[in-house]
């Protein structure tokens, strides 16, 4: 089971430029793995090292920046567009991130997200540029139950969207085989009947 989201407190990391492809946050030579582990190191590799070398960090990248740290990360609006591999979802949440905020996302990231554990926060431009102008030492606040998201520093918040069965799968840490073996007891429920007819018609 994924990890539960419910009240996400936390320091951010922004990102603020717009159109950030899949192939940005995960560039395609880094997808011959299979499974989900260990492609956080190469989150954003192209934009964290000079000429694909760990020891040649670009200092001015904000993931290089030890005054950024946190559990969430800031982007600009189309966030997650360009091709649909999972993987850039698989990333953002080994590297840490439970939660991306931006103004707007591409459909199928957004989708990738959800199903990865990571909840994808959709705000107003207006209030995007309001986090990009807070300064490292700011705490954001996500209640994920109120659909809330809140700046800690100055109590401005907006509300946000969600699919209200991906939300009860963040909340309690459901892929989509773990929510249905959640609702065992209640599928057997229903079937008794069924099964209970068909072994007396044999």
């Amino acid at each position: 089971m994924a990890k539960k989201l419910d009240i996400i407190q936390s320091h951010f990391v922004p990102l603020p430029v717009e159109n950030i492809d899949t192939d940005q946050i995960i560039p395609a030579r880094f997808l011959k793995a299979t499974t989900k582990e260990g492609f956080g190191k190469n989150l954003f590799r192209d934009w964290r090292y000079r000429n694909n070398d760990e020891a040649q960090p670009i200092k001015d990248f904000v993931l290089n920046n030890p005054l950024y740290t946190g559990s969430i990360l800031v982007a600009g609006k189309n966030f997650g567009c360009g091709s649909s591999r999972e993987h850039a979802a698989w990333a953002i949440a080994d590297y840490g991130f439970n939660v991306v905020v931006s103004s707007f996302f591409a459909d199928i990231f957004k989708n990738n997200a959800l199903n990865n554990g990571i909840l994808p926060v959709t705000v107003s431009e207006r209030f995007l540029q309001q986090i990009f102008e807070l300064s490292n030492e700011a705490l954001l606040r996500i209640n994920l139950f109120d659909q809330t998201i809140m700046i800690g520093s100055t109590g401005a918040s907006e509300s946000f969207d969600i699919n209200p069965y991906k939300k009860t799968c963040l909340m309690n840490g459901y892929d989509d085989i773990d929510y249905l073996l959640s609702m065992k007891d209640k599928i057997q429920q229903y079937e008794m009947p069924i099964t209970k007819s068909l072994n007396q018609l044999g």
